[in-house]
């Protein structure tokens, strides 16, 4: 640090150690006031039924917690509706990932995209099983909804631009955690962040800050300023920082899937110089919190990802959850009437139960947030969402272009998960398994009765082309892992089935393999894929006659799926052939039913096994006697699949025995080695453009795919099976750098030519993709 330097760090040292800090409770409530009896009566100690209501609707919460050596964390959990299991009134559990194992009190606080006020639930780790944590709960309650509207968290996000924060990382004094890739970018566009706070006999507090501006302000490079301004005067942060001043944040930017997160220790300052520098229209906050920062990173979220908080899908609709200020009402009832000396319990439920009561109460909590808005200083008041559940006003739904034309119910996807129950789960081999899945709607529908069991293809079944394949989709310790995998089961089922072969080291066949039982519940995407054949009818034109199949280990998947599909038109007069290879006997997938498949099909089907224990590795001369003793037909199609040096094999037979190109189908798949690309450490900004012109840009987190933030913020990104195997995904590099995990699906002449997968791409820099030139 030069002499200069050190002189302004000293300087600026100095005027922040000479800040006025509040110290005591009473000096707090001078400034601050005392809260009406009212706020206090509307905790409840148990979930009632429109919090559990809350919580199956809910994608997303903050989660603040400390681990067991008590190093404060806050952050985002969740990502899909319902992600909260509700085992009783008072307990509850969800996959908390990492880091650290919570330990003593925590909090949350939950939102639901589009309404303002927010459900807070405080308590205690019960239990800690990998993943899985579960709370015991103390207390929930409805917290109003002045920082989401002072955020304007849901309005729709501004198109992703640069923004330079207030005070330039240059300027920074000193070294510190602030001046970290990405973070002062990161914190000038933030207005919301969730704080998590602790009081010293147990209890924890997470509560939501919202500005309209950047809600936590650099002063040098390990001091931010959040201003504290009026609320419902509970001051339950403040006290907290009174005795524990230890403390941590998660914050958010809209249409951005990344957060910051943040902590270290904070004080209360009332000084007047400093509050004026965040004055709105002259309206400086009543109090400021001075945080002296230990930590500061910004991560991807897979939460705030998978939720899709910004798209229009996301927004709840009126009516599937109960007006939160109604709720917020109904416990305020419920604690009035507990309280010594409250009115009776049937007069209040009677007052609520007059008609149009909870409309009205709405709108003049409506009024009554928008005159107390403008009275500390916002302006265009009236262009916010209304807080309401479902609610809008002018201005809040709007979509984006590149939302056009698509359903509001997807978030924007054109190939939406679909949720799934595992039927059977039936052992092929010591190393692979079938999961039998059948759809969750379906199965809703059955236990209706509106559906007979085994009954009819639709609603509910798995339309596909025999080949195909599909992504599955589960939660492992806390984080969606993806694999894709090839259909078995013949297409048009109420069933789907899919084989899987345990993979050493593989983290999703492993889960598969250990984990999964009957009853679990996982999504899946797709068909994707170009391999495969349609089955053959006496009136087809699109598929061949003959059809010659080569695989090995679990490639044969595929091919059973084409088998089954074709055996299963009668009468007739194809002719199929196998050759399989397998490690030995007991490893031969399907082995009861190809067996019974040909000896029921002799005219139809020939089956031809290599075991290579036995009769050593298939290459190509056993490739060539094999395919010479068939004489198949001159327009027969051959699908091989199977590992590389196979598929070069029978590659390098079909082309020697002059089979042309177009007959030959080959299906390319990845090892269970984690599909995740290897991550940039800094946020990157990626531009799309569609045949040249601009379609949107939005910042890619550290550790996030160009296809999860593009599909985030909404963008129309082409995708299929998300895992690098299918190619729907290609795009051309216009510029930037992008690395990508391997093996995938691109040819080398496609790499060269600069297309990349933007499933299993993270960018280095800044870059520039084609959507249109595919």
């Amino acid at each position: 640090m030069t002499c200069e330097n050190k002189a302004t760090s000293d300087v600026r040292e100095n005027r922040l150690s000479a800040l006025r800090r509040l110290t005591t409770a009473d000096e707090v409530e001078s400034t601050v006031g005392l809260p009406a009896s009212a706020v206090m009566l509307k905790q409840i100690s148990t979930l009632d039924e429109g919090c559990r209501t809350v919580l199956a609707r809910c994608p997303v919460a903050a989660f603040g917690y400390r681990d067991s050596d008590g190093t404060s964390r806050t952050t985002f959990i969740g990502g899909t509706p319902g992600f909260v299991r509700v085992h009783s009134p008072t307990r509850i559990s969800f996959s908390l990932p990492g880091p650290g194992d919570p330990y003593g009190p925590v909090s949350f606080f939950f939102l639901l995209p589009s309404v303002g006020e927010i459900l807070r639930v405080n308590g205690s780790v019960a239990a800690r099983k990998g993943a899985e944590t579960t709370v015991d709960i103390a207390e929930a309650y409805v917290h109003c909804a002045q920082a989401v509207l002072r955020s304007r968290l849901w309005q729709p996000p501004a198109p992703a631009e640069p923004v330079a924060p207030a005070t330039p990382a240059a300027e920074f004094a000193g070294d510190g955690p602030l001046r970290r890739p990405g973070v002062a970018e990161f914190l000038a566009a933030a207005p919301f962040l969730a704080l998590s706070t602790w009081d010293s006999s147990g209890g924890s507090d997470t509560s939501p800050r919202g500005d309209r501006q950047e809600v936590a302000r650099i002063l040098d490079g390990r001091t931010l300023v959040v201003p504290d301004r009026k609320g419902n005067k509970r001051a339950d942060t403040l006290h907290n920082l009174l005795r524990d001043d230890r403390l941590s944040f998660a914050a958010l930017v809209p249409g951005r899937t990344g957060v910051l997160h943040v902590r270290g220790r904070g004080a209360i300052t009332d000084d007047p110089a400093l509050l004026e520098t965040m004055a709105l229209r002259g309206m400086p906050p009543h109090l400021a919190l001075l945080i002296d920062v230990e930590h500061a990173e910004v991560t991807g979220s897979d939460a705030v990802a998978r939720s899709r908080l910004w798209t229009p899908g996301a927004h709840v609709g009126r009516g599937t959850v109960p007006d939160l200020m109604a709720l917020a009402g109904e416990h305020l009832a419920a604690g009035s009437a507990a309280a010594e000396g409250g009115p009776p319990a049937f007069l209040l439920k009677a007052v609520g139960a007059i008609p149009g009561l909870p409309r009205l109460l709405r709108l003049v909590m409506n009024r009554a947030y928008r005159s107390g808005l403008r009275k500390e200083g916002y302006e265009d008041v009236s262009e916010d969402v209304e807080p309401g559940a479902g609610g809008r006003r002018r201005g809040f739904l709007r979509r984006r272009p590149a939302d056009e034309g698509r359903p509001a119910d997807d978030g924007g996807t054109a190939n939406p998960l679909r949720e799934v129950r595992i039927a059977e789960v039936r052992r092929e081999t010591p190393s692979a398994v079938t999961l039998v899945l059948e759809d969750l709607v379906r199965e809703d529908l059955v236990q209706a009765g509106l559906v007979r069991e085994g009954v009819g293809a639709n609603p509910g079944s798995f339309d596909f082309r025999p080949g195909q394949f599909f992504t599955l989709v589960a939660d492992i310790d806390g984080r969606p892992v993806r694999r894709a995998y090839s259909a078995s089961s013949a297409p048009g089922s109420a069933r789907l089935e899919v084989t899987v072969k345990h993979v050493e080291g593989g983290r999703f066949s492993t889960h598969v393999h250990r984990s999964l039982r009957v009853g679990d519940r996982l999504a899946v995407r797709g068909p994707s894929g170009s391999f495969h054949a349609g089955p053959r009818s006496p009136d087809a034109t699109d598929a061949p006659d003959e059809i010659v199949l080569v695989a090995a280990g679990s490639g044969v998947t595929p091919m059973m799926s084409m088998i089954r599909a074709r055996l299963a038109v009668r009468p007739g007069r194809d002719r199929i052939a196998l050759l399989y290879s397998s490690r030995s006997a007991d490893e031969i997938i399907f082995a009861d039913e190809l067996h019974r498949l040909a000896r029921d099909n002799p005219d139809r089907l020939s089956v031809t096994h290599v075991l290579t224990s036995r009769d050593g590795r298939l290459d190509a001369d056993g490739v060539r006697r094999w395919v010479t003793g068939l004489s198949p037909a001159r327009d027969a199609h051959y699908y091989t699949c199977g590992p590389g040096p196979l598929m070069d094999a029978v590659q390098l037979v079909l082309t020697g025995l002059g089979v042309p190109d177009e007959l030959v189908h080959q299906e390319h798949y990845t090892s269970g080695a984690d599909t995740r690309a290897v991550a940039a450490t800094v946020p990157q900004e990626m531009t799309v453009e569609d045949d040249g012109r601009p379609v949107g840009t939005v910042v890619v987190e550290p550790g996030q795919t160009l296809l999860d933030a593009g599909l985030a913020a909404g963008l129309p990104m082409p995708y299929s099976c998300t895992v690098g195997n299918c190619g729907d995904c290609m795009v051309r590099l216009r510029g930037g750098e992008v690395t990508q995990n391997e093996p995938n699906c691109l040819t080398p002449q496609q790499k060269a030519d600069g297309y990349v997968l933007t499933c299993v791409g993270c960018p280095l820099s800044k870059v520039t993709l084609d959507i249109a030139d595919q």
